[in-house]
């Protein structure tokens, strides 16, 4: 399974609550992208398992695949409040979806911080798409730089609105 997740870790700061209510959040997670694909995201802050938004990607801020832009729904498969998030995406372009997951778990440091590891996990991925789509699909300098933003969107909370 290691060859097939990435990590990332970082220590935020602030506290866990801060971190994670732009964690929940559908417009935190596009004030966050490193990658640049998410241009917009719908829906309200999610509070459980089974809650989703929709996201409006745009590949071509990659310039890796001619996708163009589309929209994706993150279905979120973890919720401990405060503690940790995960979620994986539905729709899109592909049907079946992948079935790989992101997430987000948060540890509450001594002095009012936030040890937080950022992943994305392909372990599970469906099997139509094992030796045909080459995982992983972002690499670990995003995980990084996302973790980057995330800080300074913590720092700084009228940057999320």
């Amino acid at each position: 399974m290691a060859d097939e997740r990435l990590e990332a870790r970082r220590t935020i700061a602030a506290p866990p609550e801060a971190v994670f209510a732009i964690l929940r959040d559908p417009q935190g997670h596009v004030t966050i992208d490193s990658s640049g694909m998410l241009m917009s995201a719908t829906g309200s802050p999610v509070s459980a398992v089974g809650d989703e938004f929709v996201v409006h990607m745009d590949r071509e801020a990659l310039g890796d695949r001619p996708i163009g832009e589309y929209q994706v729904t993150v279905h979120i498969t973890r919720y401990e409040q405060d503690r940790e998030i995960a979620w994986t995406i539905e729709g899109g372009l592909l049907d079946p979806p992948l079935g790989h997951v992101y997430g987000y778990r948060l540890e509450p440091t001594g002095d009012g911080g936030t040890d937080i590891v950022s992943y994305y996990d392909w372990s599970e991925i469906n099997e139509r798409y094992r030796g045909r789509i080459e995982f992983p699909v972002i690499n670990p300098e995003s995980l990084r730089a996302t973790l980057g933003i995330l800080t300074r969107t913590v720092a700084n909370p009228s940057s999320t609105s």
